[in-house]
């Protein structure tokens, strides 16, 4: 298998245009043409893991955080990142990240925590913009179920949970086909009036080429008579963090109790405790600090998350108690949830989860 194969799929679940303009996530290092024979998923990338991949003959790691976030100017290992890279390139071992693209769909990152905790029909707590375009093309008549179809194949026409969607609309078209034309219906120098079918689909903008392309292919005519606009609708299903709830209420100590136990955390710093029960519960893995508010208008009891700052506890302003329970245990999952996507994709491949604790941080 090629690392491509793996590294397609992945980014077929959590495109890498979902990514924040911060991130680096992709094939950080190696060949995206190469064969591969087993590959090792991990939160971090350091030389302990890439040793942990050479003994156990992983020529590919998958991390979570990316090993490179800003651009190297030297390679000398004067540095874990620099000597992580070096050891790396010497073993033929790839090394790949899915990020914040991974954190910022709805079945990513935070809805792995959502999956552990109980917490039940969630949605993404603060929807992305700018990521949806609108396709509006016109066609005959005869052919729009072909042209819906190559649409819909190609990508478009998928809102929330619903695929295949669409509107269309009749009405008559004419043109005139000048010297040097191939027209599909109609004659040289004649104005001609065709029944057509205008057809409207939604498409998020990084397909926008594959659905042109195919949009081309599929439809009749020599010139295709299209528009497409820029929409500032929210994209329900991409987005950072999730909002959703508890079967039902649970008093709020034996909820942190449960949390301690179950996100496998040594401490949870929080705010007062100024909800009794916990129904409602937000959810951010990693740096989440900057969805409180986000949080706070869905109406949560609880936001947990990581990294928050001591003056940023303060701004809970006794609507919500704020979880902190540390960003290594609050990603720590996300390693089962690559390996879950991969192992069911690939069930003859060799996928393993790393051993080693990456945690840079220790309690006492």
């Amino acid at each position: 298998m090629k690392i491509k194969e793996i590294t397609n799929y992945l980014e077929s679940v959590a495109p890498l245009h979902y990514q924040e303009s911060y991130d680096n996530a992709g094939l950080l290092v190696g060949d995206a043409n190469r064969e591969i024979d087993a590959a090792l998923i991990t939160l971090d990338c350091t030389e302990e893991v890439v040793e942990e991949a050479i003994e156990n003959n992983c020529n590919l790691i998958i991390a979570h955080h990316p090993i490179i976030f800003s651009g190297l100017k030297k390679i000398t290992g004067q540095n874990y990142v620099e000597r992580t890279i070096i050891k790396a390139i010497k073993n033929n071992i790839a090394i790949y990240a899915i990020h914040t693209n991974l954190d910022n769909i709805k079945t990513g990152v935070s809805a792995k925590i959502a999956e552990i905790l109980g917490v039940e029909n969630y949605k993404i707590l603060s929807p992305k913009k700018d990521l949806l375009r609108q396709l509006a093309v016109y066609c005959p008549v005869s052919d729009t179920e072909k042209v819906k179809e190559a649409l819909f194949q190609a990508g478009a026409g998928d809102i929330g949970n619903y695929d295949e969607c669409s509107f269309s609309a009749k009405g008559e078209g004419t043109f005139r086909a000048n010297e040097g034309c191939d027209p599909h219906i109609g004659n040289i120098g004649e104005r001609h009036t065709e029944k057509e079918e205008k057809i409207e689909v939604i498409f998020p903008k990084y397909k926008e080429n594959t659905i042109i392309s195919a949009l081309k292919q599929a439809h009749p005519y020599e010139q295709v008579a299209y528009q497409i606009y820029i929409l500032d609708n929210i994209y329900e299903n991409v987005g950072a963090g999730i909002v959703g709830e508890l079967a039902q209420k649970v008093d709020t100590n034996r909820f942190l109790e449960m949390l301690k136990t179950k996100m496998q955390t040594d401490c949870i710093r929080h705010t007062k405790l100024v909800k009794y029960q916990i129904k409602r519960v937000a959810i951010c893995g990693g740096s989440g600090s900057f969805l409180l508010s986000n949080a706070i208008c869905e109406k949560a009891d609880i936001f947990i998350t990581a990294d928050f700052k001591y003056h940023e506890f303060f701004d809970g302003e006794n609507d919500i108690i704020i979880a902190d329970i540390g960003h290594f245990e609050s990603e720590q999952f996300t390693k089962d949830l690559i390996y879950d996507l991969l192992s069911k994709k690939f069930s003859k491949f060799a996928v393993r989860l790393s051993k080693v604790n990456t945690n840079p941080i220790n309690y006492f």
